[in-house]
């Protein structure tokens, strides 16, 4: 698995990966699958222990991504964001391989190819070795979509938004109100909490920042669904 140390938020489909140092976590980013789905690789530098966000696709990448070697990090945990199918094709073969423990919200768990070992709510917090990510339940995508942030003491906050928000908008919905109850706790739970330096990272494409979209929010809402 080739692995670049220049993290611009961009990798390509079946590509290198790219990771991010912090001063506690390493954050490794793989694009998989037909449907260019990002996988999350977070490392704790002191303890060793690993979190994927997302076995979306393509097990044997995953797996090369944790590398080989005795120095390889253990993976603890692996969080499904949401329900839908592309974000948990590799969720089985990964979580039976490594024997990891798998986290959702209780509102998508039925779904899921692997009942979670843990159900996460709004304001839950995961581990990560010796740091934490907390739990944003945002409503609208689907019922029980999560978001997943880092307040790195060291730096600027870092979000893992699933696909509730994308640079340029916040993600699918089904209806009317479910766009509502999206853009409101996008919003409320997201833009109104967080500063603008907080760099986010979606479950598709090129990472932002919330400064880069706070601009835009009320075209988001005009637009609707």
């Amino acid at each position: 698995m080739e692995i670049t140390d220049e993290y611009t938020g961009h990798v390509e489909p079946g590509g290198a990966a790219a990771r991010r140092e912090l001063d506690a976590l390493t954050i490794t980013k793989l694009s998989v699958g037909p449907m260019d789905n990002n996988a999350y690789l977070l490392v704790c530098k002191t303890t060793g222990d690993g979190l994927l966000i997302d076995a979306a696709n393509d097990s044997e990448r995953l797996t090369d991504l944790l590398g080989h070697d005795a120095e390889r990090p253990r993976l603890r945990t692996i969080v499904t964001t949401h329900q839908h199918g592309d974000h948990w094709q590799a969720l089985g073969s990964v979580a039976g391989q490594t024997g990891c423990y798998t986290v959702a919200h209780p509102a998508d768990a039925d779904a899921l190819p692997v009942p979670p070992d843990n159900l996460v709510e709004h304001g839950d917090t995961i581990a990560v070795g010796d740091s934490e990510l907390s739990v944003i339940h945002l409503r609208g995508h689907t019922p029980g979509s999560i978001a997943l942030l880092y307040r790195d003491p060291a730096g600027h906050p870092h979000l893992f938004t699933g696909d509730s928000l994308f640079p340029g908008g916040v993600g699918k919905t089904g209806s009317p109100e479910d766009f509502a109850a999206l853009v409101d706790d996008v919003e409320q739970r997201v833009f109104a909490e967080l500063p603008d330096d907080t760099w986010f990272y979606p479950g598709h494409g090129d990472d932002s920042t919330l400064g880069a979209e706070r601009p835009k929010l009320a075209e988001w809402r005009e637009r609707g669904w």
